[in-house]
């Protein structure tokens, strides 16, 4: 990239397009695997034991297909063999799930295709996700990097939000154009971030595959952190959600909550925004400090202040500048050509925090609000500390 060229932001721009295909395809997944599951004669309750498994099954998928596209970045200078791959898998059988349900009989014979199938796609959906986000230390300078993450942030927080709110319309069109449709949004994001991914540089030195082979070694603590910031973060955004709802319910006297939630993670998603261009002009850790130590403080007074405007509108502009950090701190602390490796350490300790979560709270609606909340001030707390743990770790890039 060149020097004058902090953020390639075409580039940045397909990147982001990846990533809303992605939180999309969890939307629709989410939303319909326990119909599905009933409809083909297992039980609802079955969608949080296969939930549970795919997340344990993230916590080492995620990080060895990182890894192994760096190596594929370092032998074939490109990272797209692993996300084409990865995608065009993802795809198949991600159309391959409503149709089953749709044109199998559930005998005893077939029945348990279903959900052999659907963690087969959430294994795929591993394949490439990595891979594919850790192109972003590609297309941005390593100061501009919470400045163009700030795009998939916004992106992704949007589509995410306002899958409390699309409920009823991904109903109305049923599973078969559901899923075709989040299968094909995934093909065309891939294949237009392929077609403006900037030309590799390969140099015309014959490669040794043996050097290529053995890396440089890589901070054990450092990937450590990145693992624990995953999970503490992961762990305590979520409840943070469950508690701002249920004081919402409790302060509107009201189960209906929807339109509040929806602004509230809109707000996230568009504070992203001056939350990248911040953090760039005072660094991307010193922004996630200062966001994960305000977010303690309000999660802490949530309680005795309920959930109103005066505590959620900082709320959100604080939570976005520690979720806008998230990848950027991932790939600031492993060597530029480990990336994919330090990105998949960051969403496996994702997977454990929420394969974790939902074995101690296999019903989350009896989680009382004043639990969640100090629960996710204890949580980001310890994401503080993996940050401010991060500043005494030297990286060698």
């Amino acid at each position: 990239m060149p020097s004058s060229k902090r953020v390639l932001w075409l580039q940045v721009c397909g990147l982001g397009m990846v990533q809303g295909a992605i939180t999309l395809s969890w939307v629709i997944y989410n939303f319909y695997l326990p119909k599905l599951l009933v409809q083909f004669g297992f039980s609802k309750s079955l969608a949080i034991s296969l939930l549970v498994l795919e997340n344990a099954l993230a916590v080492f998928m995620e990080p060895l297909m990182g890894s192994l596209s760096d190596r594929s970045q370092r032998w074939f200078a490109s990272r797209f063999p692993f996300i084409t791959i990865g995608v065009l898998l993802a795809s198949t059988l991600f159309i391959a799930i409503p149709c089953v349900v749709t044109f199998v009989p559930p005998t005893t014979l077939f029945k348990y295709i279903f959900p052999v199938l659907v963690v087969a796609w959430a294994l795929a959906m591993t394949v490439f996700r990595s891979p594919v986000l850790s192109l972003l230390g590609r297309y941005a300078m390593p100061k501009s990097l919470p400045m163009a993450a700030s795009v998939l942030t916004l992106i992704g927080g949007t589509i995410g939000s306002l899958r409390i709110a699309a409920n009823n319309l991904l109903l109305s069109f049923g599973p078969l154009i559901t899923f075709g449709f989040g299968s094909f949004v995934l093909l065309a994001s891939a294949g237009i971030l392929r077609f403006i991914h900037p030309p590799e540089m390969v140099s015309d030195e014959p490669v040794d595959r043996h050097r290529a082979a053995a890396p440089p070694p890589i901070s054990i603590p450092a990937l450590g952190l990145i693992f624990g910031l995953g999970g503490s973060f992961a762990w305590g955004y979520r409840l943070l959600l469950d508690g701002v709802g249920k004081f919402l319910k409790v302060q509107l006297n009201s189960d209906n909550v929807q339109l509040q939630m929806v602004i509230f993670g809109l707000a996230v998603a568009v504070a992203a925004l001056p939350a990248g261009v911040i953090a760039k002009k005072f660094g991307n850790r010193n922004a996630m400090l200062v966001g994960t130590g305000v977010t303690i403080l309000l999660m802490i007074l949530l309680p005795f202040t309920g959930a109103n405007i005066a505590i959620l509108t900082p709320l959100a502009i604080a939570i976005s500048f520690v979720l806008n950090g998230t990848i950027p701190f991932a790939l600031e602390m492993v060597p530029s050509h480990r990336g994919g490796l330090g990105v998949g350490m960051y969403f496996g300790g994702v997977g454990l925090a929420m394969s974790i979560f939902g074995s101690v709270f296999a019903n989350p609606q009896a989680i009382i609000p004043e639990f969640a909340a100090f629960t996710a001030a204890i949580a980001f707390l310890l994401a503080f500390g993996c940050i401010i743990s991060s500043k005494f770790i030297g990286i060698q890039n």
